[in-house]
């Protein structure tokens, strides 16, 4: 867990001082840092898409995922507990904004492929190289997130230390399912969420990315099955 831990900490003290910085930039900066994180998350975001192995089981993730996600909500549910967590913790009255920092942040930081092989490095082979890295990365990305976008984007620091920390003691166990297909369609999907937050943070449409998480449930029932459609030649 020190990995995450580290991580975890990277993120604090980087919105820490991004919310210092905050008060020093305008609104016409402000704009020019949203542009210039939404341009970074469309090139990561392709990046990661283009390593899926099978682009069919991506389409059909986001499809039946985005529709599970729009029934259940899953949006409405993050920015609810983001209104809480600022209804409990921040005094300032940031509204929306605290809770779109919060959902934003929390999915740049967590979809990754660094995350899910750097908590199985961390938790089966003690090996910390690979989180320490984006430890680095994460910190700098909420220096500027949370000079744009305010206070919510610390509190991501807490879905890194549940989700990053959950896969890091669990990784013994899950180790076994980390295949290099159940990765690289992981990748393909995180990928189309990241896409999706740069298309946000550029203000091309509004697409609320957090109702497209299920698909990395549905990904990975369609890896799973993926030897069933082999056999039947699909």
């Amino acid at each position: 867990m020190i990995a995450t831990l580290v991580n975890a900490a990277a993120v604090l003290v980087g919105s820490l001082i991004g919310l210092f910085l905050s008060h020093r930039i305008t609104d016409a900066f402000r704009k020019v840092v949203y542009v210039a994180i939404g341009m970074v998350s469309l090139i990561i975001g392709i990046s990661m898409a283009l390593k899926s192995q099978r682009i069919i089981y991506l389409a059909l993730s986001l499809v039946i995922g985005g529709l599970l996600g729009n029934w259940w909500n899953v949006e409405g549910g993050i920015l609810r507990l983001g209104e809480l967590l600022k209804r409990r913790f921040v005094r300032e009255n940031q509204g929306r904004d605290f809770a779109y920092a919060f959902l934003t942040s929390s999915v740049l930081f967590c979809v990754g492929a660094m995350t899910i092989v750097g908590a199985f490095r961390a938790g089966a082979e003690g090996d910390y190289e690979l989180i320490f890295t984006k430890s680095v990365m994460d910190g700098f990305m909420s220096v500027m997130l949370a000079a744009a976008m305010g206070m919510g984007v610390a509190f991501a620091s807490l879905t890194i230390l549940v989700y990053q920390g959950g896969l890091t003691l669990l990784a013994v166990w899950l180790r076994p399912l980390a295949t290099p297909l159940v990765l690289s369609e992981l990748t393909g999907v995180g990928g189309a969420l990241v896409i999706m937050i740069g298309i946000n943070l550029l203000e091309l449409r509004t697409i609320k990315t957090a109702n497209f998480i299920p698909s990395l449930l549905v990904i990975l029932l369609l890896v799973a099955a993926d030897p069933l459609f082999a056999r039947i030649g699909v």
